[in-house]
């Protein structure tokens, strides 16, 4: 029976979630499965992925072919490491204590490398918000000031017009009492 280290698709239609699964290379993509090694989320950034590496490992040292997609998660976890160093303990290259060491190293880097792109989205998206609020108190001052000379605008010629209306009511007994002056 050739073992087969690949995904299993979960979750809704446009929202993929994947196990990560040992399953017999006949059965189908969803069926049966051996063993579940983990999962993987890609609808975050990045990528969500928890994997059993000593299981993955485990697995692969038996024989077990992993599909391109589930090579590259193995990859980026760690897990194919770990077996190329198991690999060289058999062989008797390093020992047991090295190769843990030099894995740990690896973990390390790896996990500031996502670390830091994960600061960095955060960051770009932070500055994102802040471009688009500047943006829209921007467009908040620009409509307040085409909406304020109109009204201002409007206030001005209504006041003429009162104004306007006051000096012909007061100049209209004036020149009511002048024409009855005129007429007597």
């Amino acid at each position: 029976m050739s073992v087969k280290i690949r995904l299993q698709r979960h979750g809704k239609k446009g929202k993929p979630y994947y196990w990560i699964v040992a399953a017999d290379a006949r059965s189908k993509r969803d069926g049966k499965y051996l063993e579940k090694l983990g999962a993987y989320n890609p609808n975050t950034n990045p990528a969500t992925i928890e994997l059993d590496i000593d299981g993955a490992v485990t697995w692969l040292q038996n024989g077990a072919q992993p599909t391109d997609t589930a090579r590259a998660i193995l990859s980026y976890k760690g897990a194919l490491l770990k077996n190329h160093l198991a690999g060289g303990v058999a062989k008797g290259a390093l020992t047991e204590e090295q190769a843990e060491e030099k894995f740990k190293t690896w973990l390390e880097e790896k996990s500031g490398k996502v670390d830091s792109k994960a600061e960095s989205l955060a960051k770009a998206e932070s500055d994102a918000k802040a471009k688009a609020l500047e943006a829209e108190k921007a467009a908040n001052e620009a409509r307040i000031a085409a909406n304020t000379p109109v009204v201002e605008e409007v206030a001005e010629e209504a006041a003429e017009e009162v104004a306007e209306e006051v000096e012909a009511t007061e100049d209209a007994p004036v020149a009511e009492a002048e024409a009855s002056k005129e007429e007597e």
